[in-house]
């Protein structure tokens, strides 16, 4: 049962959510069901370079400043489409492991199986935050099947994830199956995490916070996720945040290819509008 100030939190995170990215936008139009974000609008086109960035890839990019509601996008009707999140799940599936006890910390480790996989970093021991730098599915799989379909199913509502759709199996629902997101819920949920205003313990969303850093600089930090469509490579996300001084950055990217494109192109317009 949820605390009353924790049904506050999450009543207002909600609304907050749902008006900062109406942005006097038109609806975004010509998708229905589940491919779009229902009730949201698309973000206007901003100050961003976006032929010089994506070339000839098909996708989109969301960078909004938490602080001032700056936002920059590029693509925005492909910014409210929803798709599979495929690995930039982790983050979600971190906080409600850890939330749920299915880990302890992010030290907790998880022996391989000896079964080996097509990347040499995912064949041995991982510890909650190593299989998020490295990205190694089976971790979050076993974890996934720890934290169970029930408590999954609860917290995906309550942290008002995409469609919330975890009817896919518990440790593939997320992998080219039925839940999906788009950019703009991505860049949403990622605030929330910023402002820590997400369901779970200060100390749950501060450990997610720390083991999604990415490139730590003197003047920036960069806390992220790659995802990408292993089935054919044609579908890629980075998702995160950026740090720098007292203002907080948050981003989404999803591309027709892999995630290493999409963080590509991420970085690239980051260094663009001098944010890292």
């Amino acid at each position: 049962m949820k605390k009353p100030e924790e049904e506050c939190n999450l009543k207002t995170r909600k609304k907050k959510n749902r008006i900062v990215w109406a942005l006097a936008a038109l609806l975004f139009a010509g998708t229905t069901g589940s491919a779009a974000s229902p009730a949201i609008a698309a973000p206007k086109e901003t100050k961003l370079p976006c032929e010089a960035l994506f070339h000839d890839v098909q996708g989109t990019l969301i960078v909004k400043n938490a602080k001032t509601d700056r936002v920059y996008v590029c693509n925005s009707g492909r910014s409210v489409q929803r798709f599979t999140p495929e690995s930039s799940f982790k983050v979600a599936n971190a906080l409600i492991g850890l939330e749920t006890g299915a880990v302890r910390d992010e030290y907790d480790v998880k022996r391989w199986d000896g079964v080996v996989r097509p990347f040499e970093a995912w064949n041995r021991d991982h510890s909650l935050a190593s299989a998020m730098r490295e990205s190694a599915i089976w971790y979050y799989q076993a974890m996934a099947r720890d934290i169970g379909a029930e408590r999954m199913k609860e917290y995906l509502t309550r942290m008002d994830y995409g469609n919330m759709d975890s009817s896919g199996g518990i440790d593939t629902f997320w992998l080219d199956s039925s839940l999906k997101i788009s950019a703009v819920e991505q860049a949403a949920f990622m605030e929330a995490l910023v402002e820590e205003t997400l369901p779970f313990r200060e100390q749950t969303m501060k450990t997610v916070k720390r083991i999604m850093i990415d490139n730590d600089q003197d003047d920036y930090t960069v806390h992220g996720k790659t995802g990408t469509r292993l089935s054919d490579m044609g579908l890629g996300w980075y998702v995160g945040y950026v740090e720098r001084g007292k203002n907080d950055w948050v981003f989404a990217a999803n591309v027709d290819g892999s995630g290493t494109t999409a963080k590509t192109i991420t970085l690239a317009a980051l260094k663009r509008a001098g944010i890292a």
